[in-house]
């Protein structure tokens, strides 16, 4: 049987009605954040914290070829807004 945070791992996070982006499987954990017309704004991966489930948002850099951490966050809207402001 799953435990609550083992489930939101494995899920895919349900984001606030109205988004104006969409979320894409990546890998377990981990969602591409694609805006409407299918360009990718960077990466979402829920993370296990003492208090709960974090999301982090996280953008490719391609000059040094690496994931950046842009910050973590309680709600997946959060880390979605991160992305989509932080250009």
């Amino acid at each position: 049987m799953m435990t609550t945070i083992e489930a939101a791992l494995h899920s895919t996070p349900v984001l606030a009605r109205g988004a104006d982006v969409r979320l894409a499987s990546a890998a377990p954990s981990l969602w591409r954040v694609l805006d409407r017309s299918g360009r990718v704004l960077g990466h979402v991966q829920a993370v296990p914290d003492g208090s709960g489930m974090r999301f982090r948002a996280r953008r490719f850099h391609a000059a040094s070829r690496a994931f950046r951490d842009l910050g973590d966050f309680w709600s997946p809207d959060d880390a979605v807004d991160c992305l989509r402001f932080a250009r």
